[in-house]
């Protein structure tokens, strides 16, 4: 058990690696497309804020995903902490792959799937019974993946029309893009913040029911690992991701940029509110192209559309499979 224990862990801190490469474009991206930041600046400012969100504040939500939608305190100790490495190594080996090819990729969704793929091989085993996975969450997240990024779309859409409207007809436009560029890098910060508080869980959540922390909050040092992890991923393979989101659906400007986060940060408060599980990767994607599509249809790359949307539409499949076979692989020879 110590040698699971101690795998798990290493597990989760690749896993949150993967967070930060491929996340990183949910807070950065905006600002790397816009100019209003370099990307020596992004990585610097992004690292300490996803750091201090996931360290600080990430505690609230690692428990939900720790027991997410399999019923873990009906199954025997051993097989939750294999079956927790499984979703872990699972999910960081599909986000690994995403970001490889500059996709972004919701790794909520990547974890979700893999710790229904544990469920699943305990129901093939006996463990469980099929109706004892939590299906109404997997429902809400799929219908997610339509809401989220439309929503985003069409707030980012009326927020930019609204400045192009109220501000470019009254103001020189270097002028008002000067300014909204010092708005857009407090926003990128906020989201930043967000992001590493909530998603910091995809990681530890696993991680914490390893360690048999069910419904309270995990020890720091699993933050801890959590924030680090997602610091030095958004640092060192970030940019992968952060090009795409940044340059090639596209073009942005700051105040494209600004309402793009704006619409972002107002979806996912919203959806919290409302209880309702989302794709912070999906929602900004889905504002980014609104802001394009308020330029026209043209402005838009479908093609890296294209690709992402297919991205998204396999997350689910892939990493519950990739799960399934883990698991399976792992029971037989630990």
């Amino acid at each position: 058990m110590d040698l699971l224990f101690a795998l798990t862990v290493l597990a989760g801190l690749y896993m949150a690696w993967n967070i930060g490469a491929n996340d990183a474009a949910n807070s950065m991206a905006t600002s790397y497309g816009s100019k209003a930041l370099t990307l020596k600046q992004i990585i610097v400012i992004g690292s300490i804020m996803e750091f201090c969100g996931a360290f600080f504040f990430g505690h609230r939500v690692t428990h939900t995903i720790a027991k997410g939608i399999v019923p873990i305190e009906l199954l025997d100790h051993h097989l939750v902490v294999v079956g927790a490495l499984s979703a872990l190594l699972s999910a960081g080996l599909f986000i690994t792959i995403a970001t490889y090819f500059q996709l972004p990729v919701s790794t909520s969704h990547s974890i979700v799937a893999a710790m229904l793929g544990f469920g699943l091989a305990t129901v093939s085993q006996g463990k469980l019974d099929i109706n004892q996975i939590n299906w109404g969450v997997m429902g809400k997240i799929v219908l997610s993946w339509i809401i989220s990024p439309i929503f985003g779309a069409i707030v980012a859409f009326v927020v930019f029309t609204i400045i192009r409207l109220t501000l470019f007809d009254r103001f020189d436009i270097d002028a008002v893009e000067k300014v909204f560029r010092y708005l857009q890098v407090g926003t990128a910060c906020y989201v930043a913040f967000a992001h590493g508080s909530n998603d910091v869980a995809n990681a530890t959540g696993p991680i914490a029911a390893a360690l048999g922390y069910l419904g309270q909050e995990a020890p720091v040092w699993v933050l801890l690992i959590g924030g680090l992890g997602i610091s030095i991923g958004f640092a060192t393979w970030g940019y992968r991701v952060i090009e795409t989101v940044g340059k090639k659906i596209t073009e942005l400007t700051p105040t494209r940029g600004f309402s793009a986060e704006f619409a972002t940060a107002t979806t996912v408060l919203l959806a919290s509110y409302f209880g309702m599980p989302i794709s912070t990767t999906h929602t900004l994607v889905g504002s980014v192209i609104g802001v394009g599509l308020a330029g026209g249809l043209a402005s838009v790359n479908l093609k890296i559309v294209q690709r992402i949307v297919a991205s998204w539409l396999l997350t689910v499949p892939i990493a519950c499979v990739l799960s399934i076979a883990i698991y399976t692989i792992l029971v037989i020879f630990i």
